[in-house]
């Protein structure tokens, strides 16, 4: 005779029959990429992209662009390290961003020999330095008939997007800076940056440079967070990133001379050459290496146009946190007079 708590058990046992995954069978976990997909596109969503050569007078650049041209121009440059592709698709295929980004016709700029699968940059050719890069922007702009655009750039990029503005504000409308600095190279930064130039010219993209690429993109403490991201980044640097060309951009980055920017000379609207008039959304992530750099900056600007922002738990905010970022740049595009469709959580405080 079955006891009580046995004809229970009996009870119990067919409904667990009921609920086995016997259906189930295991598949390959799907993969991101920070390449391009067989057909040129974007990977992850974010499709359609047109590449295009520009020749200047400072190189060849590789322009990706989408979009409706009458609309207004969003134009990207990327950060040291990285390409139009591995610095922004993320951020690009973050819905928001998506349909915030339908508003505007958006122009990725490569530095030269830095998109993917770029040929070895001849050694016996002079690579641009900083201020020839930010001159050639004008050269792309008038290849696209782009008179005024929004820029948004990261680290490097940043950089070279507000030596432009200091010399051509008529065609810049606002910017949004992400872990930007304005200072000239120091000693230990020039220390390392010379040895790992070495090495990438030698060998290409050594424990060494790989070290520094992920504490200048992550900050000291990247192995704490994200490991997939962590690990997706480790093995681009190692893998994709083409070590001689990166080495040509490195040296003149760390050539760089100070960006000559003075808060006095831009109140009561002086005109000085000195004096940087576009609204700015300047951005920094918490853990991020440049936190310094970028206060700097914002001692330099006008607090009238000017907006700083650290976004808490991210370095590399346009991956770590694109919700945010998507939320503080539509709402400094409507401060700027743009009418986007903005929804309803945008009207929380960040």
């Amino acid at each position: 005779m079955l006891t009580k708590g046995e004809n229970i058990a009996t009870e119990i046992r067919p409904s667990f029959d009921d609920v086995e995954l016997q259906s189930v069978s295991l598949k390959t976990p799907l993969t991101r990429s920070l390449a391009k997909q067989d057909n040129g596109e974007f990977s992850c969503g974010f499709s359609g992209m047109t590449d295009e050569l520009v020749q200047t007078s400072h190189g060849e650049f590789l322009v990706s662009w989408k979009g409706d041209r009458t609309k207004p121009a969003l134009v990207t440059f990327h950060d040291l390290g990285l390409n139009a592709i591995s610095n922004f698709q993320a951020f690009f295929n973050y819905p928001d961003a998506s349909e915030v980004l339908k508003q505007f016709c958006l122009f990725c700029i490569n530095a030269p020999g830095q998109e993917e699968m770029a040929p070895i940059w001849p050694d016996d050719k002079d690579y641009p330095s900083m201020e020839d890069l930010s001159e050639a922007i004008s050269e792309i702009l008038n290849h696209f008939a782009i008179v005024r655009y929004i820029g948004v750039g990261v680290g490097m990029g940043g950089n070279i997007l507000l030596r432009h503005a200091l010399k051509y504000p008529e065609r810049v409308d606002s910017l949004m800076l992400v872990n930007t600095l304005i200072t000239a190279c120091g000693w230990i930064e020039w220390g390392y940056q010379k040895k790992n130039i070495g090495q990438m010219r030698q060998h290409g993209v050594t424990q060494a440079v790989l070290d520094y690429l992920m504490w200048h993109h992550f900050g000291c403490a990247g192995e704490s967070r994200s490991h997939d991201l962590v690990s997706l980044y480790q093995h681009y640097f190692s893998n994709e990133v083409q070590g001689k060309n990166l080495a040509k951009l490195t040296e003149q980055y760390i050539w760089r001379t100070a960006i000559d920017i003075n808060r006095e000379e831009n109140f009561e609207g002086k005109g000085d050459t000195k004096t940087l008039k576009v609204p700015i959304l300047n951005l920094v992530g918490a853990y991020s290496p440049f936190v310094d750099e970028t206060v700097t900056l914002n001692g330099c600007l006008n607090p009238v146009n000017t907006n700083w922002i650290k976004i808490q738990d991210a370095a590399m905010v346009l991956e770590e946190q694109p919700g945010k970022i998507t939320e503080a740049f539509l709402l400094f595009l409507q401060g700027q007079g743009y009418c986007l469709r903005i929804r309803k959580k945008y009207s929380q405080p960040l």
